[in-house]
């Protein structure tokens, strides 16, 4: 389940989203990612939270509120493309919450080693119940990385469900990798390499905490 390069898409969006400025004409998707992202700064910049002792606090308070900014179900049905129909409703249920936790654990895991890029905000536009907000990131290097963040509109809430890096899309990533596994094994063989990547990653958390003791 190899991410795109470039640090990771979860890196490059948790990068941009953290210094996009808000352009003079946000319409309501940026406002309500910005609110959500001050939360996220107010975190990593909480003097307690970055004791070494209260690490999992810390990745805790990020992932309730990456819980705020993606449409996670909306992303899952996305990958899991044409395969999603013939899942029963526990199947889909199981599936989200794997894929959550496999973009959070990315997510949360990418988020701490921001270096300082340089982000311009490019633009935003809204279609009825979707929107995609531009930007460009430049590295330190001077390589410009232009990202793309499509949303929904939830109620009255704009949520992410797909992200777009040099014009590659993370649900497009995600979906070519579980397609491959679906037609050369089948769902139950991917469902189980989700399950056993989960497992190997809080044995590995597990045995951290125990280390540190």
């Amino acid at each position: 389940m190899a991410t795109l390069g470039r640090g990771g898409f979860a890196f490059v969006a948790v990068a941009t989203l953290l210094l996009a400025g808000t352009p003079v004409r946000a319409g309501q998707p940026t406002e309500q990612l910005r609110v959500e992202i001050e939360q996220v700064i107010k975190v990593l910049d909480d003097p307690e939270l970055k004791k070494d002792g209260n690490a999992n606090a810390r990745r805790a308070a990020v992932r309730r509120i990456a819980n705020e900014i993606f449409d996670f179900g909306e992303t899952a049905k996305r990958s899991l493309a044409r395969h999603w129909t013939s899942r029963t409703p526990m199947e889909r249920e199981e599936f989200v919450q794997l894929f959550a936790d496999l973009l959070e654990r990315s997510y949360i895991s990418k988020i701490e080693l921001y270096g300082g890029e340089k982000v311009d905000y490019v633009g935003e536009t809204i279609d009825g119940d979707q929107a995609t907000i531009k930007t460009k990131i430049t590295t330190k290097q001077g390589t410009e990385i232009p990202i793309d963040y499509r949303m929904l509109k939830r109620g009255d809430k704009w949520l992410v469900y797909d992200v777009i890096i040099e014009g590659v899309s993370l649900v497009a990533n995600y979906r070519s990798q579980f397609n491959k596994i679906i037609v050369t094994s089948s769902y139950a063989e991917l469902v189980k390499k989700m399950r056993d990547k989960q497992e190997e990653f809080y044995g590995v958390e597990k045995q951290k905490r125990t280390s540190q003791r």
